[in-house]
């Protein structure tokens, strides 16, 4: 792909199989970004689904992802040769990434034994304290290794059966290519990764192999983990098994090289070029996160905080929310319902600018109005399941622009709670990158996220492609290594990439920071009335 002319016409380009492929399996969406070798987006396909909550648990099924990764790559294909008049028949390189953590367990013949467990589920509690306590390390509830430990604790039959442990972006690489691979970030949400080796921490395995040991699993944990790439590392070819997977009609042919599958926090990291220590990044969709990546260790254990890695295996401080912009979009469906019932025509693009447009005129504080997303648990705040809520004083002032500014803070709540703990640490990045759909409209998100974490916030072009074109890159990078053996990632991202990114810097306002502060304090107060709801309902 390098030696490719990047204003090369992007027909000739698909035509020639020298554009990119990067597709991301995000909560509500599954999207596909093609881009060339200015890694400008030619194409884009997406599919819509949801999450299932079965036997109490959140769940995708293994139907839903083959089709929704069929009808997401058919919608790229069709927009391409709208655009275009021309279907792909190979592409330079493919990378895929998904949502992180989770559990999907398989026994020897490849066959899932429990229904795939999201990062969503909060069932883990039990494991995950005991393997903080014997790690001396943070183990998140929605981490794999949690979900593995709670099964044994719950005495799961399927735990003698089970041979290996994925991802789900792990899961699909190998659907398409046979290789059982993971990068190095999406690795790092299993089982603690130990950055000076770049694999699972070896004095870690030890450890659960001794509380293991009582328990009937007939292998050690590191036989059943997927092996560990670092960005830009060969992770396969596309197989004809899996050619026929991505494309049922037989256009695509097997052989395309992949990169390593990453995970939803890796591509956000590499969308936004933050991938250099000291630097740092918000996405924002379902869940909201915040990365920062580390010069040094942390000094303390903290609950409200992952460490995890880059896509180039450095350390990374992870505030990660369960819940994110969902409870707007809620809102938005309202509204928009509303608009139809009056007669009036709206895309849903101009429903969400409207409202969050009219945040802006809302009250600083929030005029007595809180609002809190929790569609699910939210292990940062303590709750173990979710309760939206809004709540008012009676003396609030209730209208349009107070709702939404309400709403848009509570999005960001729990995320600087966590981002506070950090500060107390001295971890701060000197401006925070954000991406996300709710980036992309002007103004509104990114001026709030400053003043919720009291650091410019800048947002690129490229914000709104999100995750799909961050694993593009990913998957661009991997080629470019063929002829470039000694390019750093972070060097790649900032020499051809970005290097002539446009991007737009926020700084907070003095206002909108005193006026969030004194509504994160209501906000935190609040929390009791959260957990009220849980008992109550």
């Amino acid at each position: 792909m390098e030696n490719v002319h990047p204003t090369a016409p992007a027909a000739q380009l698909i035509a020639e199989g020298n554009a990119v492929l990067g597709i991301e399996l995000g909560s509500t969406n599954i999207k596909a970004s093609m881009i060339g070798p200015d890694f400008q987006q030619l194409s884009s396909g997406s599919h819509q689904w949801e999450n299932q909550f079965s036997d109490q648990l959140w769940t995708y099924s293994i139907e839903s992802i083959h089709a929704g990764l069929q009808d997401c790559f058919a919608a790229l294909l069709a927009d391409c040769r709208q655009r275009y008049g021309i279907t792909p028949a190979s592409f330079a390189s493919v990378g895929i990434s998904a949502m992180m953590h989770g559990y999907m367990a398989f026994d020897e013949s490849g066959e899932l034994l429990v229904p795939f467990r999201t990062w969503r589920n909060t069932n883990t509690s039990a494991a995950a304290a005991k393997l903080t306590e014997a790690f001396g390390f943070n183990i998140p509830l929605r981490w794999s290794v949690a979900h593995y430990f709670q099964a044994m604790l719950d005495r799961e039959a399927h735990v003698a059966k089970v041979a290996h442990l994925t991802t789900l972006a792990g899961y699909v690489h190998e659907q398409l290519t046979g290789e059982k691979v993971l990068g190095v970030g999406d690795a790092s949400g299993m089982f603690p990764i130990d950055t000076a080796t770049g694999n699972y921490d070896a004095a870690m395995l030890e450890t659960f192999a001794q509380l293991a040991a009582s328990y009937p699993a007939p292998h050690r944990l590191e036989e059943l983990l997927p092996a560990v790439l670092p960005a830009g590392a060969a992770a396969g070819k596309l197989s004809e098994s899996g050619a026929r997977l991505l494309d049922p009609t037989g256009t695509l042919q097997a052989g395309v090289p992949f990169c390593p599958p990453e995970g939803d926090a890796g591509t956000g990291m590499v969308a936004t070029n933050s991938v250099a220590v000291r630097t740092g990044n918000v996405s924002a969709g379902t869940s909201i996160f915040a990365m920062l990546v580390l010069d040094q260790p942390l000094a303390g254990l903290h609950h409200e905080v992952d460490v995890v890695t880059t896509p180039a295996g450095d350390s990374v401080a992870m505030v990660h929310c369960n819940n994110g912009a969902s409870e707007i979009g809620v809102w938005a469906g309202v509204f928009g319902d509303f608009a139809r019932a009056l007669g009036a025509t709206a895309s849903s693009d101009e429903v969400f600018g409207a409202l969050l447009g009219s945040a802006l005129e809302g009250a600083a504080d929030g005029a007595g109005l809180l609002a809190y997303n929790n569609l699910s648990g939210e292990p940062v705040t303590g709750l173990e399941q979710g309760r939206p809520l809004i709540i008012r004083t009676p003396d609030s002032s209730l209208n349009l622009a107070n709702l939404m500014r309400a709403q848009v803070y509570g999005m960001f709540a729990t995320l600087s709670l966590g981002m506070k703990v950090l500060a107390a640490e001295g971890v701060r990045a000197e401006r925070m990158h954000a991406h996300g759909g709710i980036f992309r409209t002007a103004g509104v998100a990114q001026r709030f996220l400053a003043a919720a974490l009291d650091t410019p916030v800048s947002v690129s072009q490229t914000a709104g492609h999100g995750g799909p074109w961050g694993i593009a890159v990913l998957a661009s990078f991997r080629k470019y290594l063929e002829s470039n053996p000694d390019t750093s990632l972070d060097a790649f991202l900032n020499g051809q990439v970005f290097a002539s990114a446009k991007t737009q810097e926020v700084s907070p306002l003095p206002e909108d920071v005193a006026g969030y502060s004194a509504w994160l304090a209501n906000y935190e107060s609040g929390l009791a009335i959260q957990r009220a709801a849980i008992a109550a309902l």
